[in-house]
């Protein structure tokens, strides 16, 4: 099992930019490419990378504006069809014409799009936290698009910390995560600047998006779904994913397992070896979980 992570640079030269990656595992094992959440990297994986390289050859995207990988233009917008784009080119880029898709949040979101898109490319779609994009139920449609064609949060500067720590502690702060959880995000997440350090990714990461997708939408592309599909979800709820709307989503998907384990939201980083065992067991001894 190989614990210690190869770095990758991947060359999209059709999307005009590189992506960072982290590889674990031999080269000539079964891949499985694995997308990180929204300010996240992909050592958001390195802990579960672990208990997978056995078997895998994991294979963790940073996402175009995040980590390492590079920003976009600042004519272009980060938007889920640019990360599908990208991860159907960084696939080819790596010659992988089938394998394995791992997300959490929103890569779990990416990676459910991706699937509707390619369904020959996936050969299992795992979710971490995670089935389909945020929805709009139309409310506050106009004030999104008026916000974010204004430019809204487009201007934003990156906040300078006196370290790591303070950059980790400040987050732990905002979203009541693990700091042992997420440590190694943040040491890949930030670098030096003026005498501190600031987070690495794109400021305009958290500009207002000026049209979301309606839930009848995202229904109707979780549909097509065609690979099994394994979701791992955390008790307690998350805000921003109720179970509710997961199960009914779930019911589009053609074949999907649900299996439940306690903890927050980085459920693969707070128990990589139970969330390991999971993800590699087969559909019908998932679903029998």
């Amino acid at each position: 099992m190989t614990a210690t992570a190869e770095p990758l640079r991947i060359a999209l030269p059709g999307l005009g930019l590189d992506l960072a990656a982290l590889a674990w595992g031999d080269a000539g094992l079964p891949a499985l490419i694995a997308l990180h959440g929204w300010l996240d990297n992909a050592a958001s994986f390195a802990s579960i990378a672990t208990h997978l390289s056995g078997t895998r050859r994991v294979i963790a995207l940073d996402l175009p504006g995040h980590g390492l990988s590079d920003h976009l233009p600042a004519a272009a917008r980060y938007d889920l069809p640019l990360y599908v784009q990208a991860l159907h080119a960084a696939a080819a880029a790596l010659r992988l014409d089938r394998f394995d898709l791992l997300g959490h949040s929103l890569g779990g979101a990416i990676a459910s799009l991706y699937a509707a898109a390619f369904p020959q490319r996936v050969a299992r779609l795992l979710l971490i936290e995670a089935l389909g994009p945020m929805a709009d139920d139309g409310g506050d449609t106009l004030a999104r698009w008026r916000a974010a064609l204004a430019g809204a949060g487009n201007d934003r500067t990156a906040r300078v910390f006196a370290g790591a720590e303070d950059a980790l502690a400040a987050r732990c702060r905002i979203t009541g995560q693990n700091p042992a959880a997420i440590r190694p995000i943040v040491a890949r997440g930030v670098c030096a600047h003026a005498g501190g350090v600031v987070w690495r990714s794109d400021t305009r990461l958290t500009a207002t998006t000026p049209v979301r997708i309606a839930e009848a939408q995202v229904r109707a592309l979780l549909a097509g779904i065609e690979s099994p599909v394994l979701l791992l979800r955390a008790e307690p709820e998350s805000p921003f994913l109720p179970h509710t709307l997961l199960h009914a989503r779930a019911a589009c998907v053609p074949r999907i397992d649900i299996a439940l384990l306690h903890g927050g939201h980085h459920l693969h980083a707070e128990q990589p070896e139970s969330c390991a065992r999971l993800l590699l067991r087969t559909p019908d001894a998932a679903s029998a979980a």
